[in-house]
Formats: structure tokens, sequence, C-alpha cells
């Protein structure tokens, strides 16, 4: 609880995101992305990603033809978000 004290309201919920974002990029795209997308596999290294969080956002809902499936259908936004929130949790 000591943490939680310490923590803005702000970061928690970026942190809890993170950790949702986490299983959900495990069970789908850590088939691509290895060691959880801190090194490149059959896609790229996304630790350090300098790509915008608008790029990484439209990356995952609508893919691209022959690298990467789209995934807008199969999460919501918030989920997007997570992920989103867990790939820029990474370190490099």
């Amino acid at each position: 609880m000591a943490d939680q004290a310490t923590t803005a309201p702000g970061q928690q919920q970026v942190a809890v995101s993170a950790i949702n974002g986490k299983a959900l990029f495990a069970s789908t795209c850590g088939f691509c992305h290895s060691k959880g997308g801190r090194e490149a596999g059959k896609g790229p290294k996304l630790a350090g990603s300098e790509r915008s969080d608008e790029f990484i956002v439209n990356r995952i809902e609508h893919g691209v033809q022959g690298k990467m499936p789209a995934f807008g259908a199969a999460f919501t936004d918030e989920q997007v978000h997570q992920i989103l929130a867990y790939i820029r949790s990474l370190e490099p």
C-alpha cells in the first residue's frame, strides 16, 4: 500500500494499463515480437521505439498487408491503449 501513497493516480492508471497490456501482448503479439517486444523476431523490436503513439495504435488496429495482421476488430480501444502502455513501459 505504501507504493500507492507515493504514486500519483495517473501513474497508477498507466501502470495498471501496462500490466493489462502485457497479458494482451503476450497472448497475441508475442508470437512475432520476441522477448515481450524487447527483441526483433518476425516483427521488429518495440522497446525504445521512437514511433509516435498514434503510429503504433494505427499499426495495431490496421496492420500491414503481408507483414502484420490488423487487430482493430479483436481489441477494444481500451485494450489497444493498454498494449501501447505496455510497449511504452519496455526498457530499451
